[in-house]
């Protein structure tokens, strides 16, 4: 009787009436007890899921991954979810002291004023500091404010929502721009590393460049594929980072040019291409001179090329040269450590920046867990070998390689001058999409796992097709494919003679 009844029960509907009377419940709860600040987020987090599910069921249908639709939409619901652990990290372990806090006070006075200004006499508002780099982050958190009003958890949620469009825009360039490479495997890397995860999924800097530096590279995918509208993403994802960090756009520029030029030619090349190739590296030789120049002004430093450079990355280093993570101690108080530019150093740099702290440097909790992941990522490059070797070939024949490969090195040369590790990890993050790409590289021809062995093993005996009678022993006849019928003296089909010996179709009896 209790089984009847059981089976008669939808199962699904009952699930899901479950599940939305428990958030009703949760929500009014929330909202008894808790100020908007907390109970908003229950708000912002489904509308935020209602707005995205559409762009990927969208996405999916025109990709040809198999069951991609889920592995887009787990990705999406776990970088929500961990806006949660990233809001409790900055307001109960480090007790509010983090750049959210400020940014979310500054955010909601805008928000305030946007909405009962008079849009028609004008917009003047006071930031009481410049509009590039922390400026701009107030202003973009105003702006969502206004929309979704003040919830400190919401705008968590919020930019937490914008770092995932910046990855899933980070996976689309690789599938146009390289088709070949292991794609799935690069999915499954930038959607659930735990650095992307976490670090890019508060209110700050660093989710509003994970965004802006996903549509500079699919724009660059774009562009090297020869599509319309590159130019249009290149320019909005350039100018979102060169608000927030200028220093960063001019690396994403540099690797830019190279790419473009190693770009290969089309079959057919009309006799204006020479003449467009040379003005688009005229082009863009000059957007990298102008963001030299913003990094200058936003640095607040003098003089130009190396000079200036040396100021830029000598700051670097005296600021971030406090806390417990300090790597090298300077001598003086307000003195930087010292640094080499050095190409040479370049190998060190590269260990530094995407693969430190190593497991003996840690020394919190928090550091643990960041090396553990620094040293799978080191790992997985160590077997990766067979793909990494084709990297100087790729390099010259897969220009989207290009661009990855040098934004990766001037990145790492230029942030080895940051001088504590847990401001290093959450840095890290501005590169680490695009050193997954080269985990992506497609293996070798023949190459497997286990050396090779498998095809071996594979190749050592014909599949079953192609075996001929006989061959393997004395077994079972292998059938014949019979002639086809042929026709009788009165015109209808007949079947061929059986040949002696050989076993019947059906039983005659």
């Amino acid at each position: 009787m209790v089984r009847q009844v059981l089976r008669t029960v939808p199962w699904p509907s009952a699930v899901a009436g479950t599940l939305v009377l428990g958030y009703v419940t949760v929500f009014v709860l929330a909202m008894v007890h808790t100020s908007y600040d907390t109970w908003g987020a229950l708000l912002v987090l489904p509308a935020l899921m209602a707005i995205g599910t559409p762009i990927l069921a969208r996405v999916a249908a025109a990709n040809p991954e198999r069951d991609i639709f889920k592995l887009l939409m787990l990705a999406m619901a776990l970088k929500l979810l961990c806006a949660f652990p990233r809001y409790l990290m900055a307001f109960v372990l480090y007790g509010g002291a983090a750049d959210a806090k400020m940014y979310h006070q500054k955010g909601g006075e805008l928000a305030l004023f946007l909405t009962n200004a008079d849009l028609s006499a004008g917009i003047h508002y006071d930031l009481g500091m410049k509009v590039a780099g922390t400026g701009f982050v107030i202003i973009i958190t105003g702006v969502i404010y206004t929309i979704t009003g003040p919830s400190l958890v919401g705008g968590f949620l919020v930019f937490s929502w914008l770092g995932f469009w910046g990855l899933l825009l980070f996976w689309r360039a690789l599938q146009i721009a390289f088709p070949e490479a292991d794609t799935r495997r690069y999915a499954k890397l930038v959607f659930f590393l735990p650095s992307l995860l976490f670090w890019p999924s508060s209110i700050g800097k660093d989710a509003w460049m994970m965004f802006c530096l996903g549509l500079t590279t699919y724009g660059v995918a774009r562009l090297l594929d020869r599509r319309f509208g590159a130019f249009v993403f290149i320019a909005i994802g350039s100018l979102g980072t060169a608000m927030v960090r200028p220093h960063v756009t001019v690396l994403a520029g540099a690797g830019l040019t190279v790419a473009y030029v190693l770009r290969k030619r089309p079959k057919q090349v009309s006799a204006l291409g020479p003449l467009r190739m040379v003005v688009t590296v005229v082009v863009l030789g000059a957007m990298v001179m102008l963001m030299l120049q913003q990094v200058n002004t936003f640095f607040g430093t003098t003089g130009g090329g190396g000079d200036s450079v040396n100021q830029v990355l000598s700051e670097t280093s005296r600021r971030t040269s406090q806390g417990n993570s300090v790597i090298n101690q300077a001598p003086a108080e307000d003195a930087a450590p010292a640094f080499s530019l050095n190409p040479a150093g370049l190998p060190m740099a590269v260990v530094s920046v995407l693969f430190r702290p190593f497991p003996f440097e840690a020394s919190n909790i928090q550091s643990l867990f960041q090396s553990v992941e620094c040293f799978a990522l080191l790992v997985m490059f160590i077997r990766g070998w067979p793909r990494m070797r084709q990297l100087p070939r790729l390099f010259l024949r897969r220009s989207f390689i290009a661009f990855a490969l040098v934004y990766t090195l001037l990145f790492c040369w230029a942030f080895s001058t940051i001088n504590n590790l847990g401001i290093l990890s959450r840095e890290r993050v501005q590169v680490l999409p695009l050193v997954l790409v080269l985990l992506a590289v497609p293996r070798p021809e023949g190459s497997t796992p286990d050396g090779g062995r498998s095809a071996v093993r594979r190749r050592s005996r014909p599949p079953v097709w192609r075996v001929q009678p006989g061959q393997w022993g004395s077994q079972e006849a292998v059938p014949v494919l019979r002639p086809a019928r042929v026709g009788g003296p009165d015109g209808q089909s007949q079947p061929p003679p059986r040949p002696r010996g050989d076993r019947p179709d059906h039983d005659d009896h």
